[in-house]
């Protein structure tokens, strides 16, 4: 998040925004279909030589939302993440029958979580941190220091980025279920013929686009 110090359209200036990670060329077939996260000459803010960490960067104003009024910073900042985490719901079905295991209590795991428990889903969520876990069982959302017991899982979600997350899904997902993930796969580690053998569909995740997600400002939402 940030505030707006120059830019040609004048009207922008002094407002607060977040803006979309995702840097798109604007000519090819997905940025002129409103995908630029899926632009094959895409940059990302982070690997920018500006990065985000400077006092000052550059976005496009195309990737600019302004922050209402009433949303902190604190929460603001929580915007991309939870685009990340809400984009979950228009990649999947989850029905209330569901069985689902969420593999990783960091910011996105905790995101992902609660955006998922809106769907009355059976859900569990298997961390490593009981201070972390700890902001989820207050919400009624069962939490895990282990995953024994949860295999089976319709859905397993995967946010650790880490390929021991990576072999903790395969271990939880059932037969013909499907796992959500964004880590790499083991280097010389993991069965992937088993993805094979099961049916198990998997779904590549890396984030969401801000416009159809800024509307769940994050009030409420808990890290």
């Amino acid at each position: 998040m940030g505030v707006v110090d120059s830019a040609e359209d004048g009207s922008w200036i002094g407002r607060r925004v977040v803006g979309d990670i995702n840097v798109g060329c604007g000519g090819c077939g997905m940025c002129r279909t409103g995908q630029p996260e899926h632009c094959p000459n895409r940059t990302a803010l982070a690997s920018r030589p500006d990065g985000a960490l400077a006092e000052f960067f550059c976005l496009p104003v195309v990737n600019l939302h302004p922050v209402p009024a009433e949303v902190p910073d604190r929460a603001a900042v929580f915007v991309e993440p939870l685009a990340a985490a809400c984009q979950l719901l228009e990649q999947i079905h989850v029905r209330p029958t569901d069985r689902v295991v969420v593999v990783g209590d960091g910011k996105l795991g905790l995101l992902a979580a609660q955006v998922l428990a809106l769907t009355g889903c059976d859900l569990a969520v298997v961390g490593r941190h009981e201070q972390k876990l700890a902001i989820l069982a207050g919400r009624g959302i069962e939490t895990r220091l282990s995953g024994e017991g949860l295999e089976g899982a319709d859905l397993v979600v995967e946010c650790t980025g880490h390929p021991a997350g990576f072999q903790a899904a395969q271990r939880l997902v059932r037969c013909g279920g499907c796992w959500r993930s964004r880590a790499p796969t083991p280097s010389g580690r993991g069965d992937l013929s088993r993805l094979v053998v099961d049916e198990v569909r998997v779904v590549g995740s890396r984030c969401g686009p801000f416009a159809r997600h800024c509307a769940c400002w994050p009030r409420g939402w808990s890290m």
